[in-house]
């Protein structure tokens, strides 16, 4: 099994910065690509951002040089930056894995969600 670990998330102003981390633990054999997605109340999940191991990333239009995405594998953490925040970026963030693991033939794993509210 693999499990994520999200924290980070909150309530802040229009305008203002939160941090995301995620940590992988478990059964991981590697890691390949890390991300973030999100899923607003009555969308469906969307793309965020991903990075890859050897650090290319890929940003949804919405969030580019808004957002950063970083990954520390040493630790099989990943990191999301986001900076000018908007109300419309109020949703539910998830965290995706994608690697090889002992014992499961899973292409991927995802993380409970973290809730960042974005309001005045």
């Amino acid at each position: 099994q693999v499990h994520l670990v999200e924290s980070g998330g909150g309530l802040v102003q229009p305008g203002g910065s939160l941090r995301l981390s995620c940590v992988a633990s478990g059964s991981i054999f590697s890691i390949n690509a890390m991300g973030w997605y999100r899923q607003a109340p009555g969308k469906q999940r969307e793309l965020v951002a991903t990075i890859t191991s050897g650090g290319s990333t890929n940003y949804a239009d919405s969030v580019k040089d808004r957002f950063s995405i970083s990954r520390d594998n040493a630790k099989n953490t990943v990191y999301l930056q986001m900076n000018s925040l908007k109300p419309d970026d109020t949703a539910v963030y998830y965290c995706n894995v994608r690697g090889t693991w002992y014992g499961s033939y899973r292409p991927d794993y995802w993380g409970q969600g973290t809730q960042v509210t974005v309001t005045s």
